[in-house]
């Protein structure tokens, strides 16, 4: 008799709390992306949206909402303080963000160590490139001779800036430009000489170039050459002292961070795991890895917590290396 009392008991008060938290069921989930359509973090939100739906539970499903704004700022800042806390908003926004938060970016209201770090898809390698007919060829040139870059965004004239200053080139930031196909038409049309973009999104959307010789890659914003561009300097190869290697390694490593999914800070732990769990086995989805596949896009997963305790350990930079990346950018 008292095993009926207590199934009663529990029928009558219907499934547990955790049961019912850890269900999207007819709810839509949102992946608010930091940059405009056709960019690499796009085409990454766009690929895992549709496949994300399948690990979820309840199988919700999941839409890409475009959040242009300050390079992304703006997506950072609403997923930090208005996105939905219960699972259903997700971001993608700019490998840089710890480093913006940081240097004191105008507009940052966000804290990376508070948001939930789902997982990263790939790490991701920014070049700086110039249209083939700009004057500068090479780097030595840009020192002695000025070349414009479009600009998408307050942290796409950090590294110009630095370059200026650490390594005595002649960068000339063009502002305005809200997305990187806006900044590639503007090379094109010969409004600017370059741009900055990842070297994935060269590759898969605009292989001719690359095939064609339509741009000459300068160099590449990462802490080492990659195989793929063994003949492009690093940027920390132009330091000229220990020091500027230490500022330029800064912010190099956020690569590392690369195409990351984020989520807002104070989500239950149950739902950050839910959604971790969920990532996680997308990641392994045969249909997924095919469409990454077929559309020549990198796939270099990282889970989410050791994600989570890369980026909160990039913020632990010394003083004096602060000091002197404020002051670069700065000048």
């Amino acid at each position: 008799m008292q095993s009926c009392s207590v199934l009663a008991v529990a029928l009558a008060l219907g499934p547990a709390p955790a049961a019912a938290q850890d269900t999207l069921a007819g709810k839509t989930v949102t992946i608010s992306v930091g940059f405009g359509p056709g960019g690499g973090y796009d085409l990454y939100a766009r690929v895992l949206a549709r496949h994300l739906g399948r690990h979820l539970p309840g199988h919700p499903t999941v839409v890409v909402a475009n959040m242009p704004g300050a390079a992304s700022i703006r997506a950072s800042n609403y997923i930090a303080n208005v996105a939905p806390k219960d699972g259903t908003a997700l971001g993608i926004v700019a490998q840089s963000i710890a480093k913006e938060q940081l240097l004191g970016l105008t507009g940052v209201s966000y804290d990376v160590t508070r948001l939930a770090f789902i997982g990263r898809i790939a790490a991701n390698i920014e070049v700086t490139y110039v249209w083939h007919t700009a004057a500068v060829k090479t780097l030595a040139d840009l020192r002695s001779t000025e070349a414009t870059l479009a600009g998408t965004g307050p942290s796409s004239s950090i590294y110009p800036r630095l370059l200026n200053a650490i390594a005595g080139m002649k960068w000339k930031v063009i502002a305005g430009y809200n997305t990187t196909s806006a900044a590639h038409l503007a090379m094109q049309r010969r409004e600017v000489d370059g741009a900055t973009s990842s070297l994935n999104t060269l590759k898969t959307t605009q292989r001719d170039w690359l095939d064609n010789s339509l741009i000459r890659i300068l160099v590449q914003l990462a802490p080492r050459r990659s195989a793929e561009l063994a003949q492009v300097p690093a940027v920390v190869e132009l330091a000229r002292t220990p020091e500027d290697r230490d500022v330029l390694a800064f912010y190099a490593n956020s690569g590392t961070v690369g195409r990351a999914v984020i989520a807002p800070p104070g989500l239950p732990a149950e739902r950050v795991a839910m959604l971790r769990a969920a990532f996680d086995a997308t990641m392994k989805d045969a249909e997924f890895r095919a469409e990454i596949e077929a559309t020549k896009l990198e796939l270099d997963p990282m889970a989410g917590a050791e994600l989570q305790a890369l980026v909160e350990a990039s913020t632990r930079v010394s003083g004096a290396v602060l000091t002197r990346a404020r002051a670069a950018r700065a000048e």
